[in-house]
This record gives structure tokens, sequence and C-alpha cells, in this order.
């Protein structure tokens, strides 16, 4: 099988371990990844486990094994996604503006990815390959910690998003021909930033209304659809926060 460009090896990958992490929040959110998966994994393993054993593996280099092999195993998706997180006592959020010329979602925030190729894999692959042909991320300046529920694009795709923590110290360069803008959102503040509706013209059955919708505002920049769906999705699962994320017709605004 061809290795896509900028592909990491599925094998060199990094997993960070919750038991490893200090920035407490960062630690939670790790943690209510990885739970499951190491919990379905000990149980699966009991019968050959000695109790004991099986409750040290999050802590084991078996646990990150566990962890990959996990996500190796989740069905490909159509485009995955990478969260990207500093790991730092301040955490921030790794966001991008699309450019204005492309063909789909042109001008929208964006977390770096794009769509899975045949030499990619996996769904992890494509998004470290993609972040680094977006952002000039390097693949080995990124530790795995799992991966959220995936989303439906606008379009149609299946996207899975990769969550992972970054290097805080790393120089990223925007891809002209894809991306406007790099920016990052206080991810301590994002936990609990309220949203506010957001009023978008979209065409619906050959004729253009209102959509309304809630959105983040960050650094100036209005995140929504997908983009904020994936946002409204990792502080359910990291943080216990339910959204309500809607999408309705504005009764004040007339469709034309």
């Amino acid at each position: 099988m061809t290795i896509a460009p900028h592909s990491p090896r599925f094998d060199q990958l990094s997993v960070a371990l919750a038991s490893r992490i200090d920035q407490p929040l960062l630690g939670q959110l790790t943690q209510k990844l990885q739970a499951p998966i190491l919990q379905e994994f000990c149980q699966n393993m009991q019968p050959r486990l000695e109790k004991k054993q099986a409750i040290a593996l999050d802590g084991d280099i078996s646990a990150a094994a566990q962890i990959l092999a996990h996500l190796y195993q989740t069905p490909i998706a159509d485009a995955s996604i990478l969260v990207a997180i500093t790991e730092e006592a301040k955490p921030r959020l790794l966001l991008t503006r699309r450019a204005t010329h492309l063909n789909s979602h042109a001008g929208e925030v964006s977390c770096a990815g794009g769509k899975f190729e045949i030499g990619d894999g996996n769904n992890v692959v494509t998004a470290l390959r993609e972040a680094c042909e977006e952002t000039a991320l390097p693949p080995s300046r990124v530790k795995i910690i799992g991966q959220l529920p995936p989303q439906l694009s606008k379009s149609g795709l299946s996207v899975r998003p990769i969550v992972a923590l970054i290097d805080p110290d790393l120089v990223l360069v925007p891809e002209l021909g894809e991306i406007a803008r790099i920016f990052w959102a206080d991810f301590t503040a994002l936990i609990h930033q309220p949203v506010e509706e957001y009023r978008i013209r979209y065409p619906i059955q050959g004729a253009t209304t209102t959509l309304v919708t809630p959105s983040f505002v960050i650094d100036g920049e209005t995140v929504w659809g997908l983009t904020g769906r994936v946002i409204a999705s990792l502080l359910e699962v990291g943080f216990d926060r339910k959204l309500d994320w809607y999408y309705r017709l504005d009764p004040k605004i007339p469709n034309r």
C-alpha cells in the first residue's frame, strides 16, 4: 500500500495517558476519552488477567497500545479533523479560518483536517497528515488522547474528530491555498463560554433562507456549523456541559 506524503507511520504515533498529564482540565478530558476504551479492554481480558493487572493497565505501556488499537479499528470516516490542544498550564485550542476562494466551507472556521486518502490507513493518520499539510504541524509533536463521535458535514460527509495534545511552542504556518488564518481559543474559558445565536443566509431547496444556530465567538471569529458541533461534543464528553445545538429557520426574515 502506498503511503501518502507526510503521513506518519501508525506504529510511531504517541499517546498521552491521563495519569501522566499534570494540567487538571487536560487530565480530566483525557480520562473521560480513554476510560471507556480501557474498561472495555479490561473486561475482555479479565479471564486472562489478575484483577490488579487489569486495574493497572491504564498507567502502563499496554494502555497506550490498546488506545491506538481501538482507534485503528474504528471504521474509516470520509474525513478526519485534528482537535489539537496545547499541553501547558493555560491550554489553547487550535483553530483555522479557511480561505475564501475554496469551493466548500469557504471563509468558515474549522479544525485542521480533510478527506481520507487510501494511503492513510486510518482516521488518525488522515487528521495528522492534513494538519501537517495545512499548518505545518509536525506529527512527531502530537500526542493522541482519543476521539469524539463522528459528525456529518453539510455536504453529507462523515467526519471523525481526533483529539490530541501538542507542544505549546510550535511555530505553525498556514498553507495559503487552503488556510487564511491560524488562531487559538483559550481552552479554560471555552469550557464555560456562553454561546451566541448566529444568523446565516443559506440555500435550501432552491430558495435562500436565514438559519439561526448557536455559535462561539473566539478571537473575533464566529465558530458555528460542524466546528461548533465538534467543540460542543468535546465539552459534553470531557466536562459534562450539554449544549442544545440546533438549526432553525428565522421567522423574522422571509425566504427569497
